[in-house]
């Protein structure tokens, strides 16, 4: 290569790799006379991004200039993000985004943040995830969170209980001796699954304090990185390196690096990129809405307060019988939020819809009371579950059909500059609780590449790197989440027992089967892989001190409520305490054995 060739390149290098440059950079235009060629004749490796022939002396070549990308100990400019949503995965995208030293706007579309929303699961997986990405966040999170792991979970007779609320073995005793309970049909090994990695053990946080231990963090960062009421409609890539021009309700264009689509199951980012037809579009049979599949489930869900005689020994339990499920969960508090699932088709409608923490919708018909509707669905079941719905006042409930996805194997999470996470691409039931965590280790793993990005060049490998890294994990939790569901509802039954007639079906024997290999094999499994994701690696020391200080607290606070509720106080699920209860009409009923 002759030394004026040599001298064009090492001018173009520099210019390309240490020269800052605007933010929006202009193309520059070079001039040459002769083609740039190896020394076998070959053209070069930046020859050939410049042209793939030989030009002529009169020819102008277009060569894009990219920016270099700094963190705070890396010289370059800020990236600049933008998130729609700000839910569970919004939220921790943006702490830890803000964290890495990146330039962050998350655009919500609830005009303020509410104290209302239900609990929300956090598994051992995500604890690790979010203890590596800021420690503060973590101990705060603990001091509001409830252990479920710890205790007793797993899968009860839903017509043998006897209504004693009691925890057995959950041997095969019964079938040899008939005085033998037979109520515990298999034990969930959550407590088992966390020590063999080290780690704290899965539980549940009220969303409420979530959202606020997360504004909170972020705020410290950024006074101002959430926008609200004013959510993201549709957007427009510039090609690499040159950023995206987000579109906002109100009209308004502001430009990004990056458009990170966590904006939920009725994603209006998704909704481009696939070319989905409008948010919320249905087909005509109801049963796809927006890519989205109806899962043939609708599910009720209530809380309510009562002391039973396992609330201390028991986390959770699902209550199985014929064609549908009953799930239980103590949530700090002396609260127990309850699940009833049944297959259903989409719109059955009966209880107002308030999921997630959106406004309430009216109830189809206000003089059906949602409690016996239910109850009468469950006919012949144990009294446990009949003493729960008993509890729960009626105007607390509420339903939702259950929609999920498929696993994006062929179709990429990215788009140019805009890349989708959480619900927004991945949403699944939500038997295992996974929903939220998988958002939370989406974050982690979108942040970490993200911060490996040195050159505006790079952004958008950086993000169809993203989804690689992610979509075998996630669509394993989708798939392992529909497949709870399917064989609860179609392949459960009461199991059989030699001394009743209330299992006698093909699908009871196959039950009564099923025992020993998911207590043995495919729960172990299951639970080993959800944990097997700790990126803080093992915290044994960590997670036995958080169990001794919850214990403590979680016993204080039940007993105060208990105490309070005999006196005849009840709680409501707004941001208030304790009311009398002749001063306010309640969501959230008291009641004490």
């Amino acid at each position: 290569m002759n030394i004026i060739a040599c001298c064009l390149l090492a001018a173009l290098g520099v210019a390309n790799h240490e020269k800052a440059f605007a933010f929006q950079s202009t193309p520059q235009i070079y001039h040459r006379t002769t083609p740039i060629t190896s020394n076998n004749g070959v053209s070069s490796s930046f020859h050939h991004q410049l042209s793939a022939a030989s030009v002529d002396e009169t020819e102008s070549v277009v060569v894009p200039e990219y920016e270099k990308l700094g963190l705070p100990a890396r010289p370059g400019r800020t990236l600049k993000i933008a998130i729609a949503g700000g839910g569970v995965g919004g939220l921790t995208a943006a702490l830890y985004m803000l964290k890495k030293g990146f330039d962050v706007t998350v655009y919500e579309k609830t005009s303020q943040f509410a104290r209302f929303g239900g609990p929300i699961q956090f598994a051992s997986n995500a604890l690790s995830v979010l203890k590596e990405i800021d420690d503060r966040t973590f101990d705060r999170v603990m001091e509001k969170f409830t252990f479920t792991g710890i205790r007793t979970c797993g899968i009860k007779d839903g017509l043998r209980s006897d209504g004693s609320f009691r925890v057995t073995n959950d041997s095969l005793d019964y079938l040899w001796n008939p005085d033998a309970p037979a109520d515990w049909f298999v034990k969930f090994p959550l407590k088992e699954c966390a020590d063999l990695f080290g780690l704290p053990y899965t539980g549940v946080i009220d969303r409420p304090d979530l959202q606020e231990i997360l504004l909170d963090e972020c705020k410290q960062i950024k006074p101002d990185f959430i926008q609200n009421g004013n959510p993201v409609v549709g957007y427009e890539n510039h090609g690499k390196g040159n950023g995206v021009t987000v579109t906002l309700e109100n009209g308004e264009n502001t430009e990004f690096d990056i458009l990170v689509g966590c904006d939920g199951i009725w994603s209006a980012v998704r909704n481009q990129m696939y070319s989905e037809g409008g948010v919320k579009s249905k087909n005509k049979n109801g049963k796809k809405v927006q890519g989205c599949d109806y899962s043939g489930y609708t599910v009720f869900a209530g809380e309510t307060l009562l002391k039973t005689d396992d609330y201390y020994e028991t986390g959770y339990k699902v209550y199985i019988g014929p064609q549908r499920y009953f799930v239980t969960s103590d949530v700090g508090g002396g609260r127990i939020q309850w699940y009833a699932f049944f297959a259903l088709p989409p719109g059955t409608r009966k209880a107002p819809s308030g999921w997630g923490g959106s406004t309430r919708e009216d109830q189809e018909d206000p003089e059906v009371n949602l409690v016996d509707y239910i109850k009468s669905l469950h006919e012949g079941w144990t009294d446990e579950v009949m003493t729960v719905l008993d509890s729960t006042p009626p105007e607390s409930v509420e339903q939702r059909d259950l929609y999920d996805r498929a696993p994006e194997f062929f179709r990429s999470w990215a788009d140019g500059n805009v890349v989708l996470m959480g619900d927004a691409i991945h949403a699944m039931m939500p038997n295992l609780g996974q929903g939220g965590c998988q958002a939370i280790e989406d974050a982690y793993v979108l942040t970490e590449t993200l911060a490996n990005v040195r050159s505006t060049e790079k952004i958008e490998d950086s993000l169809q790197d993203f989804y690689r890294k992610r979509i075998l994990r996630v669509s394993a939790v989708q798939f392992m989440s529909r497949l709870a569901s399917d064989l609860i509802i179609n392949a459960f039954d009461t199991p059989w027992s030699p001394h009743d007639d209330l299992g006698k079906s093909w699908k009871s024997y196959l039950t009564f089967f099923w025992k020993p290999i998911l207590q043995y094999a495919i729960f172990p499994a299951q639970f080993a892989y959800l944990y097997s994701y700790y990126p803080t690696g093992r915290m044994d020391d960590v997670a036995q001190r958080l169990n001794e200080e919850w214990k403590t607290r979680h016993f204080e606070s039940s007993e105060e409520a208990f105490a309070k509720a005999d006196e005849g106080f009840v709680r409501e699920s707004g941001p208030s305490f304790f009311q009398k209860g002749k001063e306010t009409k309640t969501v959230l009923a008291a009641k004490k054995k």
